[in-house]
C-alpha cells in the first residue's frame, strides 16, 4: 500500500528516547542506599525519573528505553507500575534494560556510552530515525521536539542540550565553548577550573547530559569507541569531544525548549543531587507561587498513581489541632492533632498528636509518634519516628544521631532511629 508523503510530521514520531538511569547519586547519602538516584521520591507523589519520562511522552516520543544498573529494583518496580501503558499495536514501546552482561559475562555497563552500545541490537530492532540520549536524574520540563528539529535543521552530527550555570559550579558538568552560530568548538568534561562564557565571566555553558543523534551515525560512533582500548566509553569524556574535534557538534540552549506555565517566570532545571538541594527543591513547592508548577495540566508529570483515600486532618482542641499551613499533603495521609508548616508529605504519612513539623520533607508511609517536634528534616520512606523526638533545636545532638548537612538539614533513616535505642 502506498501512503501519501507527510509534510511537517513531528520528528519525535520516528525518534527514540534512551534514558540513562543507572547512577547511584552518592551525594544523596543514605537516600540512595536502597534505590538509584532516578528512583528517589520527589514532589509529593513522583520519582525523579518521572520528569524525564514525562518530557519524552509529552514531546510525542513513543519509543523509550531505560538503562538501569545500581540498586535497580525500586526503579524497575516503579516503571512497571506507572509506565506500563505503551502499546505495541500503536507502534509504542517501553523497554527496561538492566545491566545484564549481554556482551560479556564479566562486563556491566562501563560508562554512559557503553550502556547504549551493549543494547544496540534492541535499538536497531526498532529502527528509530533519531535517538535522544537523556539523563534520568534531573527535575525539569522540556519539549524535546524543539531540540530534535534544531538538530535536523542544522544537519548536525550531535546536538547537546546546555544551560548557563555559575562558573564555579561548572566543575560538576561538561562545559563547552560555542561560536556565534552555537557550533561547539571545545568540550571539557567536569573541568577543575571551568572556562567562562565569552562576555559573561561569572557564567559557564554546561551540558545537561542530553544528546541528539541520527541513529546510524550514533551506531558508527559507538562501535568506533568500543574498539578503542584507551576510551572510558563515556559520552561526556569520549564521544562528544571526538565529534567536536572531527565533526559537527551544536549546542541547544535549554531556554529555547523549556516548558513553562503562566505561573513559571524562568526556565526551571534542578540537579537535586545533594541532601540540601533535594530538601530545598521539595520545600520550594510549598510556596505560594513556586518556581516549578506541578499543577500545569498542559504538561502533566506522569507517574504511578497509587489508589489512596483523601488526606485527613482531625482534632480541633487547643494544643491538639490537625492543621497544615503552606504545605503539600498527599493522599492517604492522616494529620492527627499536629501542625504542619512548610511541609511536604508524600503518600500515606501518619502524624500523631501534640507534635509539629516545620520545613520537613516526609517520604511515603512514615509514621511520626506523638509529641515529636521536627524542623529542617528529610525523613526516608517507612521510618517510624518515636514519641517525643525533637530534631532541629540542638545542632550538635542532631549531628551525633543523624546525617546533618552543613546547612542544617537532617536526613533521618530507620537504621539511624534504631541506633537511638542501642
Amino acid at each position: 500500500m502506498t501512503r501519501p508523503a507527510q509534510t511537517n510530521a513531528p520528528i519525535s514520531r520516528t525518534a527514540m528516547a534512551y534514558v540513562l538511569a543507572g547512577g547511584r547519586g552518592s551525594r544523596l547519602m543514605e537516600l540512595t542506599d536502597r534505590r538509584a538516584k532516578p528512583a528517589v521520591y520527589f514532589g509529593g507523589k513522583s520519582r525523579i525519573i518521572d520528569f524525564t519520562l514525562s518530557n519524552a511522552l509529552n514531546s510525542g516520543i513513543r519509543r523509550i528505553c531505560v538503562a538501569t544498573q545500581y540498586q535497580a529494583h525500586s526503579l524497575i518496580r516503579h516503571m512497571q507500575r506507572g509506565w506500563n501503558f505503551f502499546r505495541p499495536e500503536r507502534n509504542e514501546s517501553f523497554d527496561v534494560l538492566p545491566a545484564s552482561q549481554r556482551v560479556s559475562e564479566t562486563m556491566w555497563y562501563l560508562g554512559t556510552a557503553d550502556a547504549v552500545y551493549q543494547n544496540l541490537d534492541i535499538i536497531e530492532g526498532y529502527e528509530p530515525k533519531h535517538i535522544i540520549i537523556l539523563a534520568g536524574d534531573h527535575v525539569y520540563k522540556q519539549d524535546y521536539e524543539v531540540m530534535l528539529q534544531q538538530h535536523v535543521d542544522q544537519n548536525a552530527d550531535v546536538t547537546v542540550g546546555c544551560l548557563e550555570v555559575p562558573r564555579l559550579e561548572g566543575s560538576a558538568f561538561g562545559v563547552m565553548h560555542v561560536d556565534e552560530e552555537d557550533r561547539i568548538i571545545s568540550f571539557l568534561e567536569k573541568p577543575k577550573n571551568p572556562p567562562a562564557m565569552p562576555g559573561h565571566p561569572e557564567k559557564a555553558l554546561a551540558s545537561m547530559g542530553i544528546y541528539v543523534f541520527e541513529t546510524k551515525f550514533l551506531i558508527e560512533q559507538l562501535k568506533r569507541d568500543a574498539a578503542d582500548p584507551n576510551s572510558t566509553h563515556d559520552f561526556g569524556k569520549d564521544i562528544i569531544p571526538y565529534i567536536v574535534k572531527h565533526g559537527s557538534a551544536r549546542a541547544h540552549h535549554f531556554s529555547r525548549s523549556c516548558v513553562r506555565s503562566t505561573q513559571e517566570t524562568a526556565p526551571y532545571w534542578r540537579d537535586v543531587g545533594t541532601v540540601d538541594a533535594y530538601w530545598e527543591a521539595n520545600i520550594d513547592l510549598t510556596g505560594v507561587v513556586p518556581e516549578l508548577d506541578l499543577y500545569d495540566r498542559d504538561w502533566p508529570i506522569w507517574t504511578y498513581g497509587e489508589i489512596t483515600p483523601p488526606a485527613k486532618f482531625v482534632h480541633d482542641d487547643e494544643g491538639r489541632r490537625g492543621q497544615a499551613i503552606s504545605s503539600l499533603v498527599s493522599g492517604g495521609c492522616i494529620v492527627s492533632g499536629s501542625s504542619l508548616r512548610r511541609a511536604l508529605l508524600f503518600t500515606g504519612v501518619r502524624v500523631n498528636s501534640y507534635g509539629s513539623i516545620e520545613n520537613g520533607v516526609i517520604l511515603p508511609y512514615v509514621e511520626i509518634g506523638r509529641s515529636a517536634r521536627l524542623k529542617n528534616v528529610v525523613i526516608d520512606a517507612n521510618v517510624r519516628i518515636p514519641e517525643g523526638l525533637v530534631v532541629g533545636d540542638d545542632p550538635e545532638l542532631d549531628a551525633e544521631r543523624f546525617r546533618r548537612t552543613d546547612k542544617g538539614i537532617c536526613l533521618i533513616t530507620q537504621p539511624m532511629i534504631d541506633r537511638l535505642g542501642s
